[in-house]
């Protein structure tokens, strides 16, 4: 017979489990993209497929993390939030697993987009994840799985030219797969402990009643997030497609190329460590998103006038602006009241946000073909970085979505 000792010691565990699941799940998260970026013109020059297809393959994260927003809700009311979270690992890992084998472009182009399919999803529903199982822990969890995912971009930039100078870029891709797969063991556990709850217990799924993702495109906080999810992606992506031909075009060698993609990756990971606590203890925390305008301004002419003058200086400075990535997946909790709003507003600013972010490497790249430099490239990514601040500054103000999606609507049709 249980007592209440016994039960104690069950939600530890089970919270124990869950935050397990939830690390290693972060931690595939970029996994697919940063292992790919310095290899892209290694892979092409063996597939045979030219430059203007790395545009596509930089495309394709943001594409599939939007796919993923759109997903995750149709998703997490058919199965639950766990085995949702289960699917997306699945995903990740046979993607992977199978594009390090395949032989041609376009069987690489739709195994990459599977197992980035997967990170998209995995994306939307840690953070409800986080709200439902440490809803009195948001900024430190939110700490934790934001430098994880942070760990998981690092990694492969910095080790993806030695280990295919090793052992080759298949290995160097596929290896991944693994952390994918394990990822995957945890979450069976949870779903054993919960018998089937991920399915009856819908309190942190958005509904179709209207209380949750139905009216999360009605709330000017939703839309800000969106813009500064999508944004912050797109300059992001567009650097990590980018970033080693850029320098290489410079002067620099590919193995200085792929160590300054790291380093862009580290800054964002120390970061995650700083930025969430940081967030939490603000009020409004818009005058952060300022200083990150400041440094990306500041690196991208850097990078266009003098690139070689002080090239980790402006990969620094570069690496600091996308602090605004881990401000918004903090205050995807901090601006919702329930689970059911945190999943709203994750899968729509997501959504949104990477379906926007989608045409950045793409049209960097082309802007770059066009132009014969990269002035043009990064005159786009400073637009972008306005759009951003936009978005920020209505994401940022002290107010909560589900106080504004119904309010919004109203006073539409009153002044009808």
């Amino acid at each position: 017979m249980y007592t209440e000792f016994d039960l104690r010691r069950s939600l530890v565990e089970g919270r124990l489990l869950v935050l397990a699941a939830i690390v290693l799940s972060a931690f595939t998260l970029r996994l697919a993209v940063t292992a790919f970026s310095p290899l892209a013109d290694r892979i092409g020059a063996d597939l045979g497929y030219s430059t203007a297809v790395v545009g596509l393959f930089g495309m394709i994260p943001t594409a599939m993390f939007a796919a993923g927003g759109v997903l995750s809700p149709i998703l997490t009311r058919w199965i639950g939030l766990e085995r949702t979270a289960l699917v997306a690992m699945l995903a990740a890992g046979v993607g992977q697993a199978v594009r390090a084998v395949v032989p041609s472009t376009w069987e690489l182009l739709v195994c990459s987009a599977l197992a980035l399919a997967g990170m998209g999803i995995g994306n939307v529903v840690i953070p409800p994840l986080v709200k439902r199982y440490f809803s009195d822990r948001l900024a430190v969890l939110s700490a934790l799985y934001i430098t994880v995912v942070q760990a998981g971009t690092v990694l492969p930039a910095l080790i993806a030219v030695p280990l295919a100078d090793a052992h080759g870029w298949r290995v160097s891709i596929g290896i991944w797969a693994v952390a994918a797969f394990v990822a995957t063991l945890p979450w069976f556990g949870v779903l054993r402990g919960r018998r089937g709850r991920d399915v009856v217990d819908r309190t942190a799924l958005p509904q179709r009643d209207g209380q949750g993702g139905g009216r999360a495109w009605r709330s000017p906080v939703a839309w800000g997030m969106a813009g500064m999810f999508g944004m912050t992606s797109l300059i992001s992506y567009s650097m990590f497609t980018w970033l080693p031909k850029v320098l290489r075009d410079a002067g620099a060698s590919a193995t200085f190329g792929g160590a300054m993609l790291g380093v862009f990756a580290l800054i964002g990971l120390l970061v995650a460590l700083v930025a969430p606590n940081l967030t939490a203890r603000m009020r409004n925390p818009f005058p952060l998103v300022i200083g990150c305008a400041v440094c990306y301004f500041v690196a991208f002419a850097g990078l266009v006038l003098a690139p070689m003058a002080a090239p980790l200086l402006w990969v620094l400075l570069l690496g600091l602006g996308p602090s605004t990535f881990p401000m918004a997946l903090t205050l995807v909790n901090l601006r919702s009241r329930t689970a059911a709003g945190s999943a709203a507003l994750s899968g729509f600013s997501q959504g949104v946000g990477y379906l926007a972010a989608c045409l950045g490497p793409l049209l960097f790249g082309v802007l770059h073909t066009w132009t014969g430099g990269w002035g043009a490239a990064f005159m786009f990514e400073g637009v972008a970085v306005v759009l951003m601040v936009a978005g920020a500054w209505s994401a940022c103000k002290p107010r909560m979505l589900e106080d504004t999606w119904a309010d919004n609507f109203t006073v539409r049709v009153d002044r009808r």
